[in-house]
């Protein structure tokens, strides 16, 4: 059986995708860990090529030999109704909101089977009902 490597830690980032770089936040947290930054940077743009200006949250494990794996995840909820609705960001009035964009109930259904495995949701109506609640509190109404 092969041994396994001692993990030293993780770090959780958001990234733009195909957008790291050494600057901060990603050089700072890997630095302190001692992972090869230029190195982290290359292949997560590379695996990011594709996805170009979404919001990549990914999770870096950091081995005591200094090597280190990533898990990219799914945008967040927020930052997908707002593509959905086509808008830059979310109501910012407190209270009662006024309408910033629309999204229809197959997109809300869309957005929670991609985010399902993520989410603490139970089904994929309860994970519909947690994307509708997040449009809801930026502002966005769902139509269908």
């Amino acid at each position: 059986m092969a041994k396994q490597k001692e993990i030293v830690g993780t770090i959780n980032l958001v990234i733009p995708g195909g957008g790291a770089t050494p600057a901060p936040p990603v050089g700072p947290a890997l630095g302190a860990k001692g992972v090869n930054i230029g190195v982290f940077v290359k292949q997560f743009n590379d695996a990011t090529a594709n996805k170009k200006g979404e919001i990549i949250p990914v999770v870096i494990t950091v081995f005591k030999d200094k090597t280190f794996t990533f898990i990219m995840k799914e945008p967040p909820v927020s930052a997908q109704v707002r593509k959905a609705a086509g808008i830059e960001k979310g109501s910012g009035t407190a209270g009662p909101i006024t309408s910033v964009g629309t999204i229809t109930k197959a997109q809300v259904k869309q957005i929670a089977e991609k985010k399902i495995s993520e989410m603490t949701a139970g089904s994929i109506e309860a994970a519909m009902k947690t994307v509708m609640g997040t449009a809801r509190s930026m502002g966005v109404t769902i139509s269908g």
